[in-house]
């Protein structure tokens, strides 16, 4: 009986040790499974993990190097060291418009006028900051069409609208199918005086002929004696014009405008509009 109860402690002295040495083993084991699944230092935001040659994590001799957040995503080339978008190229001209001119854009719109947007023109003296190809004002076609700038486009489609078709329909009893431009916009001088001319700005057109949905093509050239019905439309076209455009010569004023309405938009300080 001394004997089995003397036993008893180191019995139980062993059973401590092997309890101590299984819970070393088991933390041991414990430790080596996370030292094989780790994926790397959490603080230096790289992947340490090789799923595959392509990897972006593994190196490559000829691959470009990222630093920074775009390692992260080297495919997307808008992370920078930031991680702030890049910015995209300027916007082109036509984008940063001032907003008189998109207001006039807007009454193009109004009146119906077909119209592009061109790029800017500058050659020497002359140019047009911001320039419009009208091709036609509603139904009444431009041939060719006109490169102007976009005020002098609004003023001549609203006296297309509102007084040519009415005349065109009071005195032939038809509407305006086409106008028939000379000149837009050309860079030269006003011929014998030396003087940018308002087509060298835009600012200027040249009517040759009005074409009728009736057939009539009426040429502006001065009408002969009897052709009543024709003097009175071009009358009506110069008069009408006058109270839209600043300057408005036709056949009759002299030589070089014997066959064509020039009408333009030009600023004088005075305000006086020619009218002949």
């Amino acid at each position: 009986m001394a004997r089995r109860l003397g036993a008893m402690p180191a019995a139980a002295q062993w059973s401590k040790r092997a309890r101590v040495t299984a819970v070393g083993l088991v933390a041991g084991a414990a430790i080596a499974t996370i030292s094989a699944c780790t994926t790397g230092d959490v603080f230096a935001l790289q992947p340490a993990v090789d799923v595959g040659s392509q990897t972006a994590a593994v190196p490559q001799p000829d691959a470009p190097q990222y630093s920074g957040m775009q390692r992260l995503v080297p495919s997307n080339p808008y992370m920078t060291q930031a991680a702030y978008p890049r910015m995209d190229e300027p916007m082109s001209p036509l984008e940063q418009m001032p907003a008189s001119e998109i207001d006039c854009r807007n009454e193009l719109k109004r009146m119906g006028v077909l119209y592009q947007d061109v790029q800017p023109i500058h050659e020497g003296q002359c140019g047009i900051d911001f320039p419009v190809k009208v091709s036609a004002i509603g139904s009444v076609a431009m041939k060719p069409a006109a490169t102007l700038t976009c005020n002098m486009a609004a003023t001549f489609a609203a006296w297309t609208k509102n007084e040519l078709q009415p005349a065109a329909r009071w005195r032939y009893f038809s509407g305006v199918k086409a106008i028939h431009q000379g000149s837009s916009y050309s860079c030269r001088n006003i011929a014998g005086e030396g003087v940018l001319s308002e087509h060298g700005k835009g600012n200027a057109l040249d009517v040759m002929s009005i074409e009728l949905n009736n057939g009539d093509d009426i040429d502006v050239r001065k009408p002969g004696l009897f052709a009543f019905r024709t003097r009175g439309f071009l009358n009506n076209v110069r008069a009408d014009g006058c109270e839209y455009f600043t300057t408005v010569l036709g056949p009759g004023y002299n030589y070089d405008h014997r066959n064509h309405f020039h009408f333009d938009i030009k600023n004088r300080k005075s305000g006086y509009r020619a009218c002949r």
